[in-house]
């Protein structure tokens, strides 16, 4: 399988339970990518795609998309425009959200990922499956807001209790029910 793992703002790469992750899935024989995107400067949706086109020949219907905070909103407009005869195995979104947060720090450098119209016909036929995970104290994406994510993709959301904006300040540098589900869906 082909993973990628999508930071969110203000993120990067070797932060959270991403080098971890990363870690487990290599072992496991796949090929993971995790690109780092411009944040918080020049963090806008065309820079970020700018970034990722490099990547566009590699995704097939053995990919997998694991998105964190404004991951997942870049991730549904990647799958927008996909041209794929057959879709991506599956799409795992953790804290995601659309819309605005309320917070003039994020909303700023993510409106442009999440207060666009996204195409769900588009984005449903591009995917086989969707995961939404959420926390029930996220101090950043209330859960009303990763309800809309799921409703939008026809998907159940699996709410985890106390785990914060699933970060490292909230103590996930692992994320072991993450990994359960992905090894479930590409076994």
């Amino acid at each position: 399988m082909k993973i990628f793992i999508i930071h969110g703002s203000y993120g990067n790469p070797d932060e959270n339970w991403f080098p971890w992750l990363k870690k487990e899935l290599e072992s496991r024989g796949n090929s993971v990518f995790v690109p780092e995107f411009p944040t918080p400067k020049n963090q806008n949706l065309d820079n970020w795609m700018n970034k990722f086109n490099v990547y566009l020949n590699e995704i097939d219907e053995n990919t997998v998309f694991i998105g964190h905070s404004l991951g997942p909103a870049f991730i549904l407009s990647v799958l927008e425009k996909l041209t794929l005869s057959k879709p991506v195995k599956a799409c795992f979104f953790v804290s995601g959200f659309l819309g605005l947060l309320g917070n003039q720090e994020f909303d700023e450098i993510n409106k442009t990922f999440t207060t666009k119209d996204f195409d769900w016909k588009k984005i449903k036929s591009s995917c086989q499956k969707f995961h939404v995970f959420q926390s029930d104290n996220d101090p950043y994406v209330p859960i009303e807001r990763a309800k809309e994510l799921a409703e939008g993709l026809d998907a159940e959301i699996t709410v985890v209790s106390g785990a914060g904006h699933f970060n490292e300040a909230a103590g996930y540098t692992k994320f072991d029910l993450l990994l359960e589900k992905i090894n479930k869906e590409i076994s």
